[in-house]
């Protein structure tokens, strides 16, 4: 509609390397619906941030001086509790991995992500989704195919919801999901809430994880 004004997604970087900083700043502000409010070079300075309450996104490296990144999770979702945590990392061990979603990152994006790619999995984190490299999802998998599934509980999963939680587990994001389901964007978010309140979860990972511990897809 004519006059009508789309609140942009707000976002934090916080990355040592000023040259990546500033080339994620540089994307951000040059892309429409997006916004960068702060850019830090370590934990300790966004904390420092009067207004780090007030964000969407925000973008974390893993390897930064004084407070880790992992270690950093905790204390910038106490200080931002609805800001989406999405790590940005060259990392894809699995011990960090595992560290980062346990300690609450909602996303987990490894620093050769397309601009496109990184641009649309910060509005799947603001939109409830949890953005993962494609590498990172098959190590979640490995991961957590570990751990010895308990007794299966089915939550009355429809054999649709089913389909759609398989592919949430293959590492499929809202839009790719949609295309192979045949389906809009707006009804796959509206069944993976559907799933999140059946599960008895609140994020992409953790319904991942409740799968796979759960043998849910088996």
């Amino acid at each position: 509609m004519p006059g009508t004004q789309t609140v942009p997604i707000r976002v934090a970087i916080i990355e040592d390397q000023r040259r990546t900083r500033e080339g994620l700043r540089a994307l951000i502000d040059g892309s429409q619906g997006y916004r960068c409010v702060g850019a830090w070079g370590s934990i300790e300075e966004a904390l420092a941030f009067d207004e780090l309450a007030d964000l969407d996104v925000i973008l974390l490296d893993l390897g930064l001086p004084g407070m880790s990144g992992i270690e950093g999770i905790a204390a910038l979702r106490s200080r931002s509790p609805a800001a989406a945590v999405v790590v940005l990392t060259v990392y894809e061990d699995n011990e960090r991995i595992f560290r980062a979603l346990c300690a609450g990152a909602i996303g987990y994006l490894l620093k050769n992500t397309p601009a496109v790619k990184l641009l649309d999995g910060m509005r799947e984190a603001v939109a409830g989704g949890s953005p993962m490299s494609p590498e990172i999802a098959r190590r979640v998998v490995e991961i957590f195919r570990k751990f010895h599934p308990p007794e299966k509980v089915g939550y009355d999963l429809t054999p649709h919801e089913q389909r759609l939680l398989k592919l949430l587990v293959n590492g499929h994001s809202y839009r790719s999901a949609a295309d192979e389901l045949g389906a809009s964007v707006n009804t796959i978010a509206f069944h993976i809430k559907n799933i999140y309140g059946k599960l008895q979860v609140h994020s992409k990972s953790q319904a991942v994880a409740r799968a796979l511990n759960e043998g849910l897809l088996d």
